[in-house]
């Protein structure tokens, strides 16, 4: 699934390329992300005339407002992601959902593997459509913490620090991948308990956790080959160029020059340096 990284950057580009852009038409290739719908009109002639006046995000969501009144919400799940083109460009395949504006070219929602959702909600309703997200927790990027509050957050939830970081009820959009480069970053073991941190070590993993999602947007995401991302321009992340232990497993640690290290917790793979404690 993406990360709150990619999907902020998908947020940004948008909210430049299609704010104030009115819709020609839609088409739906199939309903594969039309999941609310009985047929693929149903939703489309709900965008038919709209324009879109802004782009938010809540949690890993993508909401279009339109001055209709409602709001496209886009679910991107593990796969889906917004794609501006001209309405020449070859489709990329995937390709669901095409909105193409009076003018200025196209939005496109594209997914190989249908694990996205697309609905339009009227916007006095988007709170009960999307009840899941009462239970998430913080997002650092769109509610910035003081190193304080992030300290208390730590005390009160007595658990592996990479257990806490992935929790999604506790601070949403952070999965393994970045999680593993913050705990480097502070110098912290992943399965180091997460109430046992001193006032030092706290602050140490606050500024890494900020820090990393900071330059992590700044370069645009990451792509790998675990981590299929794609801008809404079609063009890759370039933070995997600065990754220093997640998928590096025997190479040299940037900070102790022994063998990067890889073992399982919780089920996952987890990337780490002898010098984290």
């Amino acid at each position: 699934m993406f990360e709150l990284p990619e999907v902020e950057t998908f947020k940004r580009d948008l909210e430049r390329e299609v704010v104030g852009k009115k819709v020609k038409t839609v088409d739906a290739a199939g309903m594969s992300l039309l999941g609310s719908y009985k047929n693929r009109k149903g939703f489309t002639g709900l965008l038919d005339g709209v324009k879109m006046t802004e782009v938010t995000r809540v949690g890993l969501r993508l909401l279009f407002h339109l001055d209709s009144g409602d709001m496209l919400v886009a679910t991107l799940g593990k796969t889906m992601r917004p794609h501006r083109a001209t309405n020449k460009a070859a489709q990329a395949d995937g390709t669901e959902v095409v909105i193409t504006f009076t003018q200025h070219g196209q939005l496109r929602f594209v997914d190989t593997k249908g694990k996205g959702d697309l609905v339009v909600v009227v916007e006095e309703d988007i709170e009960d459509a999307m009840a899941d997200m009462a239970i998430v927790g913080l997002d650092p990027v769109a509610e910035p913490l003081s190193w304080t509050h992030f300290g208390e957050l730590l005390r009160h939830h007595d658990m592996p620090l990479k257990s806490l970081l992935t929790d999604e009820k506790i601070i949403m959009g952070i999965g393994p991948m970045y999680t593993d480069e913050i705990l480097f970053t502070s110098g912290l073991r992943f399965d180091r308990a997460s109430s046992s941190l001193s006032s030092q070590e706290v602050r140490r993993l606050y500024r890494a956790l900020v820090e990393t999602l900071h330059d992590a947007m700044k370069y645009r995401g990451t792509s790998t080959a675990k981590n299929e991302y794609l801008d809404v321009f079609g063009e890759p992340g370039t933070y995997q160029d600065h990754l220093q232990v997640f998928d590096r497993e025997g190479e040299l640690s940037p900070r102790s020059r022994a063998p990067i290290m890889k073992t399982k917790f919780n089920g996952s793979v987890t990337y780490y340096c002898e010098t984290q404690v």
